[in-house]
């Protein structure tokens, strides 16, 4: 065996080169630490005295952290563009390692927050940016632009259509909506009238008051008399196509803040 290990390396000697060379050597940076704690502390030497030679119980170690299974901490960074649910231009936001390299610095959306970048940021004027009142209004309002609200209305009391009704109708589908958020249609809408029944009319949401959306609305009658009841459809009624209650319906026409 000593003599086929001399063969090898009688050439690589001859090189002086050749051990030094890293061309064909695979160099890849390990960011991993590992912090070890000996099972059994050797003996102290003590002054003046040669070391003691450490036997193999003290080789023994206890692992107390890997470094490469370890929660990262949040990076912070500053928007460079608007991003939904998040901020608008120019906030300084903390996000979580992963999502802050792959959604943000890569694509070019966020940079470091270093105080070089504050300044930068702080004292320049961003024009032809589009800015929202908050990070989850864009949200709110690609939520509200595709539902179709159901209007519940009593089948056998006369009634006529108000902002609380519209406020309460969102409530029982999870929405907080201000009545004076709500932009009602000039015309009347009073019943009970089953010829109302399915037919769509809009409204305006007004969110922060800054950002507009328009929802769709249809009545429904509903009676406490499980007999006058009407059938209920269980193919879902928002998923078919319905008629505008009123055919020059304003609201229908009145743009909103678009949604990119």
């Amino acid at each position: 065996m000593w003599k086929s290990l001399m063969k090898l390396a009688t050439p690589l000697a001859k090189n002086d080169n050749a051990l030094l060379s890293g061309e064909h050597l695979l160099h890849q940076q390990l960011r991993t630490t590992f912090i070890v704690k000996r099972r059994i502390e050797p003996f102290l030497a003590k002054q003046g005295e040669p070391l003691k030679k450490l036997k193999t119980r003290h080789y023994l170690y206890d692992l107390v952290k890997d470094t490469s299974n370890e929660k990262k901490p949040d990076l912070e960074l500053i928007l460079t563009s608007y991003v939904e649910g998040l901020g608008n231009v120019g906030d300084k936001v903390s996000v979580r390692a992963n999502y802050a390299y792959n959604e943000l610095l890569l694509p070019g959306r966020a940079v470091y927050a270093t105080p070089e970048n504050e300044e930068k940021f702080k004292n320049t004027e961003i024009r032809n940016v589009r800015h929202f009142s908050s990070p989850q209004a864009l949200v709110m309002m690609k939520i509200l632009s595709k539902i179709c609200l159901s209007i519940v209305m009593n089948k056998d009391s006369p009634w006529t259509l108000q902002p609380w009704h519209i406020r309460t109708s969102f409530r029982k589908c999870g929405y907080v909506v201000p009545e004076y958020a709500i932009t009602m249609p000039k015309q009347e809408i009073k019943g009970p009238d089953l010829n109302l029944e399915g037919k769509e009319f809009y409204i305006i949401v007004t969110i922060n008051k800054t950002e507009t959306v328009k929802v769709r609305c249809r009545i429904h009658h509903w009676s406490t008399d499980i007999t006058n009841r009407l059938p209920y459809d269980e193919e879902g009624f928002w998923k078919k196509p319905a008629e505008l209650l009123f055919p020059d319906d304003e609201l229908a026409k009145v743009e909103t803040t678009k949604i990119d």
